[in-house]
């Protein structure tokens, strides 16, 4: 039986053609030997279409705030614009993959999120994954691609990190693997990588500064991703992910 790997790709890389040719590439040869679940972010064409449209937003410890007018461009750009760009080009170089959001089918449900009491608006923590719905798609020998904005329990539809969304999607399928892609080859200190990480030494880190910024939720998903019982998670960019070399965050 194959292995399930989440492929959890940064957004900073989705409108990079060149990066999206190697994508391909290494889907294909992936999808020889393990079945693949696909998250994608979208951040960098989020903030493009804020300021394009001069809707104001901030980041709270690496996650977006989203109010009323911003969720509506989230979704626009996630579940539409790159969710469909992404789909197109897989299936476009006979990589038999569909479009989902954690919308479709209740794929995945949220609550209003908070962080040190403050509130984040229209961003979700995530409160359930259905993993029947993605693993019918595997067992159809369809390739999954999911854009993070989910449902919350009053209908509404709300962002999620991606980063967070892949964890999630990981732990409920018991994947055997959770990839994060991203354009650096995994965290970096003076400018060097560091091979690995334990769950325990994450907020040391945090503390220091070494890891910061959209690293932050990488790094807290990958931690909660091990403590939960995925066996292999690391984050990489596409030279790693060929290569199986980048952080890798484990279990000591």
């Amino acid at each position: 039986m194959k292995e399930t790997w989440v492929l959890k790709i940064s957004g900073n890389e989705l409108s990079d053609r060149r990066f999206l040719e190697r994508l391909v590439d290494a889907v294909k040869s992936l999808r020889e030997n393990v079945n693949l679940v696909i998250v994608h972010g979208g951040g960098k064409e989020i903030a493009e279409l804020h300021h394009r449209l001069d809707v104001e937003y901030e980041f709270v410890e690496g996650l977006r705030a989203t109010g009323e007018e911003g969720i509506k461009l989230v979704e626009m750009v996630l579940s539409g614009l790159v969710n469909k760009r992404l789909v197109r080009l897989l299936v476009s170089n006979g990589i038999d993959a569909i479009g989902m959001s954690g919308v479709d089918r209740g794929l995945m449900t949220v609550e209003p999120r908070f962080v040190k009491g403050k509130s984040l608006g229209f961003v979700g923590r995530i409160t359930g994954v259905r993993a029947d719905a993605i693993e019918s798609e595997i067992e159809r020998g369809v390739l999954p691609v999911i854009s993070p904005v989910s449902l919350g329990s009053d209908g509404s539809s709300y962002n999620v990190n991606a980063d967070e969304a892949a964890q999630a999607i990981a732990v409920a399928t018991s994947a055997d693997a959770l990839i994060f892609l991203t354009n650096v080859p995994g965290v970096l200190k003076d400018g060097e990588l560091v091979p690995s990480i334990y769950p325990g030494q994450v907020e040391r880190l945090i503390e220091a500064g070494t890891v910061y910024g959209g690293m932050i939720p990488k790094v807290r998903s990958a931690a909660e991703a091990v403590r939960s019982g995925v066996k292999r998670v690391m984050i990489t960019d596409i030279d790693g992910l060929l290569a199986g070399r980048g952080t890798v965050v484990a279990l000591p």
